[in-house]
């Protein structure tokens, strides 16, 4: 008989591990809950954070703003938009702030400096005149380019502003002066009314330094009123405040000095101002002029030392 053979099993151990229900599955609902309990604080932060963004960005603008609008002066207010800036280096004039006949001291002054094309008008026209007669009111560095393209010619700058004037020499046939003006720029219009109205300040008038018209300058150089000028630009004075001097007997005499040469080229700088562009029509005349560049009018004026008035129309346009 075959050997009995025992039908007992060896006792089976089983690795006891235990897998937790909410590890096991990644798809439970508690699992997936707590998930978008992690992603959603940051969605929401970000419309936060693009908020305050734009907060700080809107501060900043008001503290620029205001910043700005202090540092204005209130003489600023008064004028209007004087002060134009090259808009590059290369478009002011090649003349240092510290040339020969300019003084860079303390004070400031506000004389509006030229653009590349308004001072390109100036430069072609000395340029086709020279040598000739140039007579400037006004002056500042730019100007100084001009006494040296009129080589040979004379210049004359008739400044009020001390603080301008450094030296009063006589080089390359340029010659500065110190001049005063008297009437504020707030009597333009009695002024104006005035010329009108009397005859003192007709254009046929023959000696400008013995008129009896207020618009009349008597106290220049007597250079001014010797030489038969070719060219005279009016920049100044200043004329940016009631206050201040203003250019209403600088562009009426402008006028009688051009009338009582040959042909004469009268500059106006500014012209976008009331009394600039008021005095201009009335003395000068819409008629006369040929041409326009930025803040500059040019007319051009023949000898007309016999007329009555400045101007042929009877009515001068006010703009």
């Amino acid at each position: 008989m075959p050997p009995e053979v025992s039908h007992s099993r060896a006792p089976q151990i089983t690795p006891s591990v235990h897998f937790s229900s909410t590890a096991a599955s990644g798809s439970s609902p508690k699992f997936g809950k707590a998930i978008r309990r992690m992603k959603f604080p940051g969605k929401k932060l970000l419309p936060v954070l693009i908020f305050i963004l734009s907060c700080l960005s809107i501060l900043r603008l008001l503290k620029i703003a205001i910043t700005t609008s202090n540092s204005s002066s209130p003489d600023a207010a008064l004028s209007s938009s004087l002060q134009q800036e090259c808009s590059s280096p290369s478009e002011c004039s090649k003349v240092p702030s510290n040339a020969p006949g300019i003084q860079s001291g303390p004070h400031k002054t506000s004389a509006t400096l030229l653009t590349a094309k308004e001072f390109m008008l100036l430069s072609n026209l000395i340029t086709r005149k020279a040598p000739c007669n140039l007579l400037v009111f006004g002056l500042q560095s730019q100007y100084l380019n001009l006494s040296s393209i009129n080589a040979g010619g004379i210049t004359l700058f008739l400044e009020d502003d001390p603080y301008k004037i450094s030296v009063k020499a006589d080089y390359n046939g340029t010659r500065i002066y110190k001049v005063n003006y008297q009437i504020p720029a707030k009597k333009a219009y009695k002024l104006l009314k005035h010329a009108r109205g009397n005859p003192s300040c007709a254009p046929s008038t023959s000696l400008l330094q013995q008129s009896t018209c207020k618009l009349a300058l008597r106290n220049l150089p007597q250079e001014v009123y010797q030489l038969r000028w070719d060219v005279v630009v009016v920049d100044g004075p200043i004329g940016d405040a009631p206050e201040a001097p203003g250019r209403m007997s600088t562009i009426y005499t402008s006028s009688m000095l051009a009338r009582d040469g040959k042909t004469t080229d009268v500059v106006v700088h500014d012209v976008h101002r009331t009394i600039e562009k008021w005095f201009s029509w009335e003395f000068l005349c819409e008629e006369n002029l040929v041409s326009a560049k930025g803040k500059f009018w040019n007319f051009r004026i023949s000898g007309q030392s016999n007329s009555t008035r400045f101007c042929s129309s009877e009515t001068v346009r006010m703009e």
